[in-house]
């Protein structure tokens, strides 16, 4: 399982990294970084299917 960012949409607002600070980040620069994998863990493919659902420019998307 993958996470996948659209960084044309992304805006950097963070609400994915409220989620789930685990797997994402903003650098000094406010650009988002996906800091590990998803891998097939239930309870992190929980949270990420939470921070795409919930990401306002619907920048994210999982990929399996």
């Amino acid at each position: 399982m993958e996470v996948k960012v659209d960084f044309d949409r992304c805006e950097a607002n963070g609400v994915c990294v409220g989620i789930a600070p685990d797997v994402f980040e903003l650098d000094d620069g406010e650009n988002l970084i996906v800091t590990q994998p998803v891998g097939d863990d239930q309870a992190t493919v929980a949270l990420m299917e939470e921070a795409v659902s919930q990401c306002p420019r619907a920048a994210l998307t999982l990929e399996r």
